[in-house]
């Protein structure tokens, strides 16, 4: 009967390393699955806010001031203004972008390959219509074939001009006419 009784006397130091060393490789492993997973979360997480502030920043920014041309009866025929890329931006087909102009009676959206945008490269450092750091293009909108009449933006209105890129957040220019306008005077706007 006694050899069935078993004896825990004899547990060894030997017998105690291997389970000391079993805790350790399996606290190694699930430590090692553990980083893994905060390294990957990590790593999306840092994606997502490049991503974000790719996409909530504007592509384009103004560079310089916006004028308009007065038409014939106190309207606005024509609206311009120069765009550059904004500091460490990806390069953008001008081509691609949109605009929407807007007054308090009208609201016209075009694209940039309609004929009513007129697009003049001032500092171009390769051909095509990719508009890459150091460049400088003007944007010519044609308010008059839009068909923006006096009824629709006069003197003292306020204007807003949605530049749209493919790329980021659109950027907004909000100006206000001036007091009176001159036939075929070109007046910066604030």
């Amino acid at each position: 009967m006694k050899s069935l009784h078993h004896d825990e006397d004899g547990f060894t130091g030997l017998e105690a390393a291997i389970v000391l060393i079993a805790f350790v490789v399996v606290a190694a492993v699930f430590s090692y699955v553990v980083l893994g997973a905060g390294f990957f979360t990590t790593q999306k997480a840092q994606e997502s806010v490049h991503t974000a502030v790719g996409q909530a920043t504007s592509a384009v920014e103004l560079s310089g001031p916006v004028m308009v041309q007065a038409g014939a009866g106190n309207t606005v025929s024509n609206a311009s203004f120069y765009l550059q890329l904004a500091a460490g931006g990806a390069s953008v087909d001008v081509s691609k972008i949109g605009y929407t102009v807007s007054t308090s009676k009208k609201v016209v959206t075009i694209q940039g390959t309609d004929p009513q945008v007129i697009v003049v490269w001032l500092k171009t450092t390769s051909p095509g219509n990719l508009l890459e750091p150091r460049e400088m293009v003007l944007i010519d909108l044609d308010l008059a074939a839009m068909g923006f009449l006096e009824a629709d933006m006069t003197v003292n209105d306020k204007i807003n001009i949605e530049v749209k890129p493919p790329v980021g957040s659109s950027l907004p220019i909000s100006r206000n006419l001036p007091a009176a306008l001159n036939d075929d005077i070109w007046y910066e706007v604030y």
